[in-house]
Order: structure tokens, then sequence, then C-alpha cells
């Protein structure tokens, strides 16, 4: 929040599907992490609390540890890819928890997951992958989506080619 902005209203049914959006991103790359690293559930787990928490479900410790483990898992994971997909995971999880700061960096909470999913599918097959899960992400938000982003001030350009990837969702996103 910055002195001259009030807090951004959110609505505890807003982030529970800002959630749901955020699981769906991040279980399209899922099998991804499971190729590579087939005995580690975490990111699973993790989509799964997501999917909870959208599905009515609320804020908790366990939503959020649950995506403090698949942040590790992405941090073990054995190729780039299953990293990014890892990472979605934990995003996903971080939906939930978007804070009514008007600031920029909050975007990551609403849009973190969809860009390490489509970084995942970049590293994992090709860039017209990651174009084919852009537009599916673009397609598939609801409107709450677009609603709570125009919330928010853009982001600004990005760390990175997830940051880049962030940074075009944001932005079409916004039209």
């Amino acid at each position: 929040m910055t002195a001259d902005k009030p807090p951004v209203a959110l609505e505890i049914a807003e982030l529970q599907e800002l959630a749901g959006f955020a699981a769906l991103c991040a279980e399209r790359v899922l099998p991804i992490f499971t190729h590579a690293v087939p005995n580690d559930s975490r990111p699973q787990e993790a989509i799964a609390a997501a999917k909870a928490f959208a599905a009515n479900g609320e804020r908790s410790n366990a939503l959020r540890s649950s995506g403090l483990v698949a942040f590790k898992a992405a941090g073990q994971a054995t190729t780039p890819a299953a990293a990014e997909a890892a990472r979605a995971a934990t995003q996903a999880v971080g939906a939930a928890y978007l804070h009514p700061f008007y600031d920029a960096l909050q975007v990551k909470h609403i849009l973190g997951s969809a860009a390490h999913a489509m970084r995942a599918h970049e590293l994992a097959q090709n860039s017209q992958a990651g174009k084919t899960f852009f537009d599916w992400a673009i397609d598939c938000a609801p409107a709450t989506v677009r609603s709570v982003l125009r919330r928010y001030p853009p982001v600004a350009a990005g760390k990175g080619r997830t940051g880049d990837i962030l940074r075009e969702l944001d932005t079409a996103l916004r039209k």
C-alpha cells in the first residue's frame, strides 16, 4: 500500500477464484514435474490444497505449508522445467494470500502460477508449447482475474524469462 493509495478491496470469494485458476494452470504442468521426479508428491499436494481453498475452503497454516514444501520441491527438481512446474504449484497456493497492498509485486500472486507454467512448457517442449499455454490461459482466465488485476498497478519489466512472461500475461489480461 502506498501512502496515497487505500488498500485494494478483496473478497474471500475472489481469492478463491484466483486460487482455482492458479491451481488449474499448475495442474496442466504437473506431469512435467512428476515425469522428472516421480516419487515427489509435494507440488501435487500444493495444487490439491489450492483447489480445496478454491472450493470454499479456508486459508490455513496447512495451505501455506503446502506452498512452502512445493517451493522446496522446486529447489530439488532434476530439470529446469520440473522446477518451473513446482513453482507453478507454489504460486497456486500463493494466490490465496494476495495482499491488499496497491503494489505491482502483488500481480505475481495473481499470475505467478500461469507464468511459471508457461515457462515450464517452454523448457520441457518449445516456445510454441509455451505460446499455446499462454493463449489457453488468456482464454480460460475468469473475469475475476481481470477484475482483480485492474485494481493493482501493472507489473514492471520482469527479471528473466519468467518475469517477461508475467508482464506479457498481465498486459494481455488487462485488455
